[in-house]
């Protein structure tokens, strides 16, 4: 059996503004182990986002716990998350800011050399 790379316990994400709630994701349990393949797949505001968020430090949840790489990244702070996910984490964001002239491999090496 494979080693959880990824695990996800009771996460929600809870957004306020005033008196409004936005329940981005709610109560959400997924395991993701070595070697497998996930698709995160829904419609336009459906969490997708929020939860790649949540599931890489980049947001912390308003509920439950993010495990990643054996360790709880939903309870780290400051620098030991900027730490873990420098070390940890790659991420190509939607609207993603890539040096049009380098190839893929090329634009992947350079953030790996800052």
């Amino acid at each position: 059996m494979s080693e959880a790379v990824i695990e996800i316990q009771g996460v929600s994400k809870i957004y306020r503004a005033d008196e409004v709630e936005v329940h981005a994701v709610r109560s959400l349990n997924l395991t993701i182990n070595a070697g497998e393949f996930t698709a995160i797949a829904g419609p336009s505001g459906s969490g997708k986002t929020t939860l790649l968020n949540v599931m890489s430090g980049l947001d912390t949840p308003t509920a439950g716990r993010v495990l990643l790489a054996g360790k709880y990244i939903s309870e780290m702070k400051g620098s030991e998350l900027s730490d873990f996910r420098r070390d940890h984490i790659g991420f190509i964001f939607q609207s993603y800011n890539l040096i049009p002239v380098l190839t893929v491999k090329e634009n992947i090496e350079y953030i790996m050399l800052l």
